[in-house]
């Protein structure tokens, strides 16, 4: 008897935008901060959040299906409830709160998607480039508010990395690190909170240093890691024995991924490390689902842009002189490219 073929995986697939539409429109009505820690009935959802009461009960219950939220009881009376998950990561209260990677999905990338098979065909990329002309860090740069969303989106997709990088590289060795690309100083921050002896500077261009300062400020480590600006296509990066580089890289074709590499390659010194945070490819090209869909993304963003396999940043890294590339796994679908010179 012939093998009973399923297309649940093919359906399960192809309506994934429904289950992610889900996702984004709780985040962006703060749905896992009204929780909280208490929960609320259906109608004190509809109340708290200012819903139509048609959206009660499918809107929670999909999300209870989905795994997101817990539900105590059934009918009018059951009350929703936060999962360990969602309070952590999705509650605003949450110092470990990722949601404002999903909220610049939600804002910007939902329906940038919606024009990736004139991406493929054209080759170019399909967000506000195609109404304005410029290209997107541009538009991103001139306009504070959302430079400001993307720093805190970058910040949640990356945290996970960033901890997991200070806990697996051994650090004693050195004593500075140049956070290259650094945005809002994070990865300088989680760097100088684990390891006190190093001295940590984030990089990054003249509109970005405020937020940067604000936030390293707050955290109560600016005897420990400063805010520099320039521009790293053009000016020497600051003195370090550590390059850090995060989700940088993929933003870029391969003539200026080179010369990104060459510019770390010239600023360290002999024994320093460059650290390459990406969401790595394997060789194989067949695991790494994220990895390969967010150098889908860089098409929709950049047109050029694309993520790559460690086998790639090996080969690119020794071109410019490293002698040695370890690639290390840290969280999730993210890895680190280390290359020592």
């Amino acid at each position: 008897m012939a093998e009973q073929l399923d297309p649940s995986q093919i359906m399960q697939i192809g309506s994934g935008f429904w289950a992610s539409k889900v996702l984004l429109s709780a985040v962006e009505l703060e749905l896992f901060t009204e929780l909280g820690r208490d929960g609320a009935t259906g109608a004190g959802l509809v109340h708290g959040l200012g819903l139509a009461p048609r959206a009660v009960p499918d809107f929670p219950d999909a999300l209870v299906a989905l795994g997101l939220l817990d539900r105590d009881g059934d009918g009018v009376e059951a009350v929703y409830r936060n999962t360990p998950e969602t309070l952590f990561f999705l509650d605003k209260a949450s110092p470990a709160y990722i949601g404002g990677v999903l909220e610049m999905f939600n804002a910007r990338l939902f329906r940038f998607w919606g024009d990736l098979t004139e991406a493929l065909r054209t080759g170019l990329p399909q967000n506000e480039v195609k109404h304005t002309g410029e290209s997107m860090f541009p538009a991103l740069y001139d306009d504070p508010e959302k430079l400001e969303q993307f720093m805190q989106a970058m910040v949640g997709i990356s945290m996970g990395g960033f901890e997991a990088l200070a806990d697996t590289f051994d650090f004693s060795g050195y004593s500075a690190v140049c956070d290259v690309g650094g945005a809002t100083g994070q990865l300088s921050l989680v760097l100088a909170g684990r390891h006190p002896h190093l001295r940590c500077t984030t990089f990054d261009l003249p509109a970005v240093e405020p937020i940067a300062r604000r936030t390293i400020a707050a955290a109560g480590l600016a005897d420990r890691v400063v805010a520099a600006s320039g521009d790293f296509f053009r000016d020497p990066l600051p003195a370090a024995d550590v390059v850090t580089m995060s989700l940088i890289l993929h933003d870029w074709n391969l003539e200026r991924k080179m010369r990104l590499l060459q510019a770390a390659y010239e600023a360290l010194p002999a024994g320093g490390a460059l650290v390459v945070v990406e969401n790595i490819i394997d060789n194989e090209r067949r695991k790494n689902v994220f990895g390969l869909l967010m150098s889908l993304n860089m098409l929709i963003e950049l047109g050029d842009g694309f993520d790559f396999t460690g086998a790639d940043i090996t080969r690119w890294c020794k071109q410019v002189g490293f002698q040695k590339v370890d690639i290390m796994p840290l969280a999730g679908p993210t890895s680190a490219a280390i290359a020592y010179k």
